[in-house]
């Protein structure tokens, strides 16, 4: 009954009492054992970014599922509903062949995460680029005509339902894609240290009244200042700013005041920030991005956020690494190392 189920996810799910009954039958019904075998080998359920690993993992179920089936492609099998000729024998291979099973083996995390994952590394609608104004103003119109059905729309502008979605999210709310004014970076810096203040409160079990709020100085950890703070809390107090904005802004704000306003990533010293930066990545020889420390390597450019550095090493291996979508984290940094790294070295 659904009370025990909860009861029983609850060891696996903290936050399950926080979702609906309709979700929380299903993840009995597709998690629950799971979770229980995972329980017995030690392993714990994970939330959060997709490790390399579990990337491959998905690849390996979707490829044997394909295998065992003769469905011809990933797309076809993730993405029935654009093959209505061949739907309903894709649905009887699926159910005959426990396609749920299949997909989620070896990967401890809820069904429904699995799944959303293997969608977006599948479809043929990712990575498609910036929305032009063109597009951005067929989406309002195609939402005025849909509403939220998203599967609808993202098939008649050949975007992903989450791109689509995400990208009418930033359009209908009034958000500035300007220069931050004044009152904008005191509203971002105001809500940063209300949320940093009210976490060391709750931790410390002290509350501050108001009056000692304004007159007395908190000592924090560095690390607080970046790490895990509520970005989509921050954007709705800054109001004029979409959450991605704000951490961008943010991270840009203590950089400056870290570094002392010093241009680390410009002429000579961004040439030889970028040599040290692949250097570095290069001897960690880890096998995804989810195993770099990054608080470390922010050294490699200076006295700077881990977001600094992970933005530098995102356009990085973006302008330089031809179809970087499709190789893994290791085959990105051997591209850089072999190929980009002499370059820059030569230009220094």
């Amino acid at each position: 009954d659904l009370d025990t189920a909860k009861q029983e996810l609850e060891e696996f799910i903290p936050h399950v009492r926080n979702i609906s009954d309709s979700s929380i039958r299903k993840m009995a019904g597709r998690d629950l054992a799971r979770f229980k075998q995972f329980k017995k080998q030690g392993i714990a359920v994970k939330f959060g970014r997709f490790s390399q690993k579990e990337n491959n993992q998905i690849r390996k179920n979707i490829e044997e599922f394909l295998l065992i089936t003769g469905i011809d492609s990933a797309e076809k099998l993730l993405f029935t509903s654009r093959y209505p000729e061949d739907k309903e024998t894709i649905n009887r291979l699926k159910a005959d062949h426990l396609f749920c099973e299949k997909l989620s083996e070896g990967i401890p995390r809820p069904w429904r995460l699995i799944y959303y994952r293997a969608r977006k590394m599948f479809d043929s609608h990712n990575y498609k680029g910036r929305y032009s104004t063109e597009e951005k103003e067929i989406l309002k119109k195609y939402h005025a005509l849909h509403g939220n059905n998203w599967k609808k729309i993202s098939e008649l502008m050949s975007r992903s339902n989450l791109s689509v979605a995400m990208k009418y999210s930033e359009i209908k709310s009034a958000v500035n894609y300007g220069p931050w004014s004044k009152e904008e970076t005191q509203k971002l810096m105001h809500a940063v240290e209300e949320v940093i203040r009210k976490r060391i409160e709750k931790e410390g079990g002290n509350p501050l009244s108001s009056s000692e709020k304004s007159h007395r100085e908190i000592s924090i950890d560095r690390e607080a200042l970046y790490q895990k703070l509520p970005w989509t809390e921050i954007g709705a107090k800054v109001g004029t700013r979409y959450w991605r904005q704000c951490k961008q802004k943010w991270t840009t704000i203590l950089t400056n005041k870290m570094t002392k306003g010093q241009q680390l990533y410009r002429g000579t010293k961004g040439l030889q920030a970028k040599i040290n930066l692949i250097k570095r990545l290069y001897e960690m020889k880890v096998e995804d991005d989810n195993e770099v420390d990054w608080e470390e390597l922010s050294n490699a450019i200076g006295d700077v956020p881990r977001a600094y550095v992970q933005a530098k090493f995102y356009k990085l291996k973006v302008s330089c690494v031809p179809l970087w979508q499709k190789k893994t984290f290791s085959e990105i940094i051997d591209y850089l190392f072999e190929e980009k790294l002499p370059e820059l070295e030569e230009k220094l």
